[in-house]
């Protein structure tokens, strides 16, 4: 199975995580089958070690900046690190990363990762707007769970299951540039984020993109991308894509999947980028 998960922290039934799920119909076109929605952790953490086999894309942060682990003194070996993380609270969190920023300068507050910056990605010590932090703290312990292998950072128990960091705002960015083409406040729904959506899914059907990938959808699905005005189907959708360029090329040299021959195995890697 291949798709893209569009995630939240904390999801309910009004704002639940989404995946898109997809098919490679062939070297250049990739097919959305259906979205699914998960109004619970458990719920989308459960359906993740019940589908034998899936290369996913997924959007929210697998790792945190080197020169933030360093300077907090907590492991810097991925699986060590990730097992401190769980094991803190989101207040633990929230204010461990408020102390680091407070002492730093105007315009340098956040540690970044070396890929946020060819990704124009959140620092993943973010805890608000948007809180990618805390999406970390969710999301990668239930892969953890269902034996994914994450390229460069984790074996797993199960290699048919392939978890990759996937960024929409990247390839989105590719195709509209700097357009708003969503938003959760119901007042800021307007038609010209409308319009922004419709160019988008344009793009995407035309696979004017340097992933070399169309999509494929049906009159049905393409109303509902669009009438999703929080964005967050077509954000799954992108994520969708970002997994489709990675799983053409799984067997790639070095680490696969289209990463970087090397990068720092502490911080991990947005694929695409």
């Amino acid at each position: 199975m291949l798709f893209g998960c569009d995630f939240s922290s904390a999801p309910t039934a009004r704002k639940p995580i989404v995946v898109a799920m997809g098919e490679l119909a062939d070297a250049d076109r990739v097919v959305l089958t259906r979205l699914q929605r998960f109004a619970t952790l458990d719920a989308w953490g459960e359906w993740l070690q019940a589908t034998p086999a899936w290369t996913g894309g997924f959007d929210f942060p697998f790792s945190l900046p080197r020169e933030l682990v360093e300077h907090l003194h907590w492991p810097t070996t991925w699986d060590t690190l990730m097992a401190h993380y769980a094991g803190l609270s989101r207040a633990e969190i929230r204010d461990t990363f408020a102390a680091f920023c407070a002492v730093r300068p105007v315009g340098g507050k956040f540690a970044h990762r070396a890929t946020d910056v060819p990704a124009g990605s959140s620092p993943s010590m973010k805890w608000v707007n948007p809180p990618v932090a805390y999406m970390l703290h969710a999301g990668v312990p239930r892969l953890l769970a269902a034996g994914a292998r994450i390229p460069g950072l984790h074996e797993g128990s199960h290699r048919n299951r392939v978890a990759l960091e996937a960024y929409p705002g990247l390839l989105a960015r590719e195709l509209i540039g700097r357009r708003s083409y969503k938003s959760d406040d119901l007042r800021k729904q307007t038609p010209e984020r409308l319009a922004a959506r419709t160019d988008l899914l344009v793009a995407l059907e035309a696979g004017t993109t340097r992933l070399g990938l169309r999509l494929g959808v049906t009159a049905g699905q393409r109303a509902e991308l669009l009438a999703d005005a929080r964005g967050d189907d077509i954000d799954a959708v992108l994520c969708l894509l970002q997994a489709a360029w990675g799983l053409q090329r799984a067997e790639s040299p070095g680490l696969g999947h289209g990463l970087p021959a090397s990068f720092d195995a502490l911080e991990g890697w947005i694929v695409t980028a």
